[in-house]
């Protein structure tokens, strides 16, 4: 994990993104749950950078893998000895994120939304999400957006489209999957983007014509 300044033609497509994905599970077979424990370490280790044991940290879940990766930050972070709390909007129905939701809770994540976290995560949505969104996360958006937290989105910003009029979680730093996204290049030049390294292997790169970032090997 670290911060990068990536060349528009290192940067992938969602779908090929998804593509990829896929190909590590298929032919890899490198399975989801890992996927999702090695991102959610990331992110947890991204997060306590600049979390103090008496920070507060939110950390948004939605009924997907980015929720499920979202909770095992939060059991992480609980593990460490974090305040952890879980804004949960949606049911949690899928079998992956509800297994991660069981889990987080037996660490000592606690549900529910606070007034005034020093740290928001935005694990709603990730990359499968669909645009328009729902009412209940456009709420989300706009309260986070109107916070004094630091706001951080794993893979992709809730919201984030092409049309920079439209409302997306404003996030300070973003930590993306496996490879930068074409999309996040509509980000503010002010947004922080970190790549995580969650076990695809240098194959996949080759196949999409992409180099593995190089400090996945240092």
């Amino acid at each position: 994990m670290i911060e990068n300044h990536f060349k528009a033609t290192d940067a992938l497509s969602l779908a090929s993104f998804k593509e990829m994905d896929y190909l590590a599970v298929e032919q890899y077979n490198l399975p989801i749950p890992l996927m999702m424990e090695n991102a959610g370490l990331q992110l947890a280790n991204l997060i306590a950078l600049t979390a103090k044991k008496t920070s507060k940290i939110l950390i948004g879940i939605g009924n997907g893998n980015n929720g499920g990766g979202g909770l095992v930050a939060a059991r992480r972070l609980a593990a460490w000895g974090f305040e952890v709390y879980l804004d949960i909007p949606v049911e949690i129905t899928k079998n992956l994120p509800a297994e991660q939701l069981e889990r987080a809770l037996l660490f000592g994540a606690k549900k529910g939304i606070i007034a005034a976290p020093d740290i928001w995560v935005d694990a709603y949505l990730g990359f499968s999400q669909r645009l328009p969104l729902s009412e209940v996360f456009l709420s989300r958006i706009q309260t986070a957006n109107s916070s004094n937290a630091l706001k951080i989105s794993l893979d992709i910003p809730m919201g984030v489209s092409e049309d920079i009029t439209q409302p997306m979680f404003q996030a300070d730093q973003v930590l993306t999957l496996a490879a930068p996204k074409q999309i996040l290049n509509t980000l503010s030049l002010k947004t922080k983007i970190f790549i995580a390294d969650i076990g695809i292997p240098y194959g996949i790169y080759e196949k999409f014509n992409i180099p593995m970032p190089s400090f996945f090997k240092s």
